[in-house]
């Protein structure tokens, strides 16, 4: 399965653009083996809830680029050691998926790594109130991808849903699952 996934991916050598009009950030879209119930999931993190943007919605580990990253990579695993304590020793990176704007204003890389099972979790409460995990089958069946419309401001706004469990997957995270699920189903 990991296989067929990595050959929808862009290659990890294509380096994506780090371009200065807009912020630059990465996150990881991280896939780990559910030895027990024997079946791939994705990790994903609830916000914490006093964060400025984004407070207590799902999201994938990762954030802005540093000058200290040598790239847009290495943000994508630096970040997701300080949110929830997976060093990069224990995440292999397996490919990309292309470039995403955000409302946010960032320009938004998603690697696609897989975690060692025996991986532990070390949470940043500063940053994340919760960590669990959603079967990859599930995040990436068409039929749970619910596109809706809603007004806000007065202003109507069309964009992905998946609702999974007592979570509500959307937003960039929705965006970039419904990307991965186009490109694995080629």
């Amino acid at each position: 399965m990991i296989d067929t996934i990595k050959q929808h991916l862009i290659p990890l050598d294509e380096q994506p653009d780090i371009k200065d009009s807009l912020k630059c950030a990465a996150v990881l879209l991280p896939l780990v083996f559910n030895r027990q119930d024997d079946l791939w999931e994705v990790i994903l993190t609830r916000r914490a809830e006093h964060l400025k943007h984004h407070p207590g919605q799902i999201s994938f580990p990762g954030g802005g680029y540093e000058d200290k990253d040598d790239s847009l990579s290495e943000t994508a695993t630096r970040e997701t050691y300080e949110e929830i304590g997976i060093p990069d020793n224990k995440i292999q990176l397996i490919g990309r998926l292309p470039q995403q704007q955000t409302v946010s204003q960032y320009n938004v890389t998603p690697y696609v790594g897989i975690v060692d099972s025996d991986y532990k979790l070390t949470i940043d409460r500063n940053e994340v109130e919760e960590v669990f995990t959603a079967p990859l089958t599930f995040v990436t069946d068409q039929t749970n991808q619910e596109k809706v419309t809603e007004t806000i401001n007065g202003h109507q706004y069309s964009f992905y849903v998946i609702r999974y469990k007592h979570y509500n997957i959307w937003g960039a995270t929705a965006r970039i699952l419904v990307n991965f699920t186009r490109r694995i189903s080629r």
